[in-house]
């Protein structure tokens, strides 16, 4: 055989060896591709999963939050309204608010002192329906947070006062601060003798919650709008430009004169 043959021959077999080994790389390469990509997708399927179980954990405003329990003596139609003042006062004030609702705190600074005075002189009761209207609108769990704590109070018999602290330490609107237990605790030192183990586990147990919830579908399904709703013998008070409180004290008032 001539030295250019066996020279051919020899190139020709480093060239089919040459081939094999590109193609045993190329399957080298799409191996690595097809494990690493199912390495990513096994990942990212648990990511996912530790988000959902994380998310699950921090809401506390699920409507599966547990059993109704309404705070202890909550009236009218399935327990939703917490009273303030007489049974037998021959008015009554029916009010839906939101813990984080600026408007409500605007409503509450200006007629509590009237209210106050109404409900202590047995002229007037006050039917409080609580809803967490802003944790819709802006997210969080600030609304449903306080009204739970509120309903915590009033098991303890000091619902108006913590009513009106929460008020007076309203944050912005924007501002979740009410999401936390230990700031609605805190607050609850400016309500003497409220500070209590039962109130801490009450508030830290979202004992109230599915409560406030099933509040909060009663006033969407009564399409009320917005809150605060204030109602006075069926009208909406709190639309009513020409309404203050001293013409509310009047009305009031001449009820209770018959």
């Amino acid at each position: 055989m001539s030295e250019k043959n066996r020279d051919g021959k020899r190139t020709a077999r480093q060239r089919i060896a040459a081939e094999r080994e590109k193609q045993k790389s190329a399957e080298r390469r799409r191996r690595a591709l097809i494990v690493g990509a199912s390495v990513v997708c096994v990942l990212g399927l648990a990511a996912v999963i530790g988000i959902i179980a994380a998310n699950a954990g921090k809401d506390k405003g699920s409507k599966n939050a547990g059993p109704v329990v309404a705070p202890s003596g909550a009236q009218g139609k399935d327990s939703l309204a917490i009273p303030v003042g007489k049974d037998g006062a021959r008015s009554t004030l029916t009010v839906w608010e939101d813990f984080r609702c600026p408007a409500c705190q605007a409503f509450e600074v200006r007629y509590r002192p009237v209210l106050h005075e109404l409900t202590d002189a047995g002229k007037l009761r006050v039917d409080y329906h609580l809803v967490r209207l802003i944790d819709g609108n802006l997210g969080g769990t600030g609304s449903l947070r306080a009204a739970n704590a509120a309903a915590c109070a009033q098991d303890a018999g000091r619902f108006r006062d913590y009513h009106d602290v929460l008020y007076a330490n309203q944050p912005e609107e924007s501002d979740d601060a009410f999401a936390s237990d230990d700031k609605l605790i805190q607050l609850a030192g400016k309500v003497k003798g409220l500070d209590t183990p039962a109130f801490r586990s009450c508030v830290k147990d979202g004992t109230h919650n599915s409560w406030v919830n099933r509040s909060h579908q009663a006033f969407e399904a009564a399409k009320l709008g917005g809150t605060p709703t204030v109602l006075f013998d069926g009208r909406n008070i709190y639309q009513d430009q020409t309404m203050t409180p001293e013409k509310l004290k009047q009305l009031v008032e001449a009820n209770d004169r018959g």
